[in-house]
């Protein structure tokens, strides 16, 4: 845990594996923009329908608004992210490492740190949902109403998810259950925190990148950072107080045979303020088919993309997943 950012960051100035080359570190921001905005309590459901799959086609990313998650348990989930990331470091080893197969851990910069040729601003706490009963022992026990708090708020964060897979597979003239089996089963919490930033001119908490899942449902906290790329400008995303930005993954983009888009998104620093955010991500499981949908291909619209195990492209994500390395050169040579 010695090199959690968290941990050291208060006395220090940014180290040089920290310091972007001059073209990848933060411009300036366009201003008056912002992504679609779904309010999921409305009545005319064609009209939210439309509005996720034109936001799911252009931007690849949109927030939703009247959700069915109560404020209150919003809030008491973000409490114990940010009492989690206030832990010490050997409270955080202690609390992350009580699964031998590591369904909890915690990890900073990325998952290749120790390979990486820059590193990122940010410290992260990854642990599995589903099924509930096999992985809430292996949660953190401190704070103490972590699992109690956290179990309560993942299962609401399934059914927003499931409800606006619905929505998409309908758009895509799907079968409404489509996404609701093994394609989502695999349920995983990435809470991440991005402490204060010495200079956030120089670095980013994330790179440039597209999220290896199906869809993920973030909680942002009030504190600015979240950016998406869009005809070649970064915009960026408003913290919109108990709202979830709905990110689309690159098996999205894969299943929907390129007809939606896998959203290319970063997060900035900040110099003042720490950010803690929760990625709910719904993912296949591991031995899942993952192929464009058979009802999408035909002569007029061959795949775009072979078949391939979700196991296989993780594994061949997470090693392909140093800094700079682009969607399409993952894809390349992916096995059958």
């Amino acid at each position: 845990m010695e090199h959690l950012v968290s941990s050291w960051c208060n006395d220090r100035s940014l180290p040089e594996s920290y310091i972007l080359p001059p073209e990848d570190r933060p411009g300036m921001l366009p201003l008056g923009k912002n992504i679609p905005v779904v309010d999921l309590g409305a009545h005319d459901q064609t009209d939210i329908l439309q509005q996720i799959l034109e936001a799911s086609q252009e931007f690849g990313m949109f927030q939703v608004i009247n959700h069915g998650v109560p404020s209150n348990l919003i809030d008491e989930a973000m409490g114990v992210f940010k009492e989690f990331h206030a832990l010490s470091a050997e409270d955080k080893a202690i609390e992350t490492s009580k699964d031998p197969d590591k369904s909890c851990y915690m990890y900073t910069s990325s998952h290749n740190y120790a390979t990486e040729k820059f590193h990122f601003w940010r410290d992260g706490l990854l642990h599995h949902c589903n099924p509930l009963e096999k992985y809430i022992q292996f949660w953190p026990d401190k704070p103490p109403k972590y699992r109690e708090v956290v179990a309560i708020y993942t299962a609401e964060l399934r059914k927003v998810g499931f409800r606006i897979l619905e929505f998409i597979a309908q758009g895509l003239r799907l079968n409404p259950d489509h996404f609701s089996s093994e394609l989502g089963e695999n349920q995983v919490l990435l809470v991440n925190h991005y402490p204060p930033c010495p200079d956030p001119s120089l670095t980013l908490g994330l790179c440039k990148h597209r999220d290896p899942l199906v869809i993920n449902i973030l909680l942002q906290s009030d504190v600015y950072g979240l950016e998406v790329f869009k005809d070649e400008e970064w915009i960026g995303v408003e913290p919109i107080p108990n709202a979830f930005v709905v990110t689309l993954g690159v098996l999205m983009q894969i299943i929907s045979n390129g007809k939606l888009k896998g959203a290319e998104h970063r997060v900035v620093t900040n110099s003042n303020l720490a950010r803690t955010t929760a990625s709910f991500a719904l993912h296949p499981l591991y031995e899942t088919l993952i192929e464009p949908a058979k009802a999408l291909v035909d002569a007029s619209n061959p795949a775009l993309c072979k078949s391939f195990s979700f196991k296989d492209f993780m594994i061949k994500y997470r090693a392909a997943a140093s800094y700079g390395t682009a969607f399409e050169e993952l894809l390349s040579g992916t096995p059958d």
